[in-house]
């Protein structure tokens, strides 16, 4: 599912899309079970931080930024030289590290069931999440006719 994460593949990009928006206590939990067999890891980065919200202009086909957002972001590693990442939105440096030690875990061992398994039930959360917000947006939705 997540096999070319390791090798920062095409797929790191989704695994960590999903492991931003994870429910707060899930992720925390996980990475809590995880650090016990992980061996000594070095904090490179923990801070909160602004970053800009770049958005496109479809009209001029431009990009602008649209202003800042606040972030906190967790960088980790283990002796080997694996490297764990973790940013989310807001001030949650815990959630951020618990998504960085998520990362570095698969990082180090690739696909195994206790990862496997969280980032499949919190991909389909999400999806029904994405799904039950699509249509309260769309019951909000008016047909105007124009003359």
């Amino acid at each position: 599912m997540f096999s070319e994460t390791p090798s920062g593949g095409p797929d790191q990009g989704a695994m960590l899309g999903i492991l931003a928006r994870a429910r707060p206590e899930r992720l925390k939990a996980l990475a809590e079970t995880l650090l016990e067999s992980m061996g000594e890891i070095a904090v490179l980065t923990n801070r909160t931080g602004l970053v800009m919200v770049p958005m496109r202009d479809t009209v001029e086909n431009v990009d602008f930024h649209l202003g800042e957002v606040l972030v906190s972001e967790a960088h980790i590693t283990d002796a080997a030289g694996h490297v764990g990442y973790g940013m989310v939105t807001g001030r949650d440096l815990e959630r951020a590290m618990a998504m960085a030690v998520v990362d570095l875990r698969i990082a180090t061992l690739g696909e195994e069931p206790t990862t496997t398994d969280f980032l499949s039930e919190e991909r389909a959360y999400l999806v029904a999440e994405d799904e039950k917000r699509m249509r309260q947006v769309e019951a909000t939705r008016v047909e105007m006719e124009t003359f």
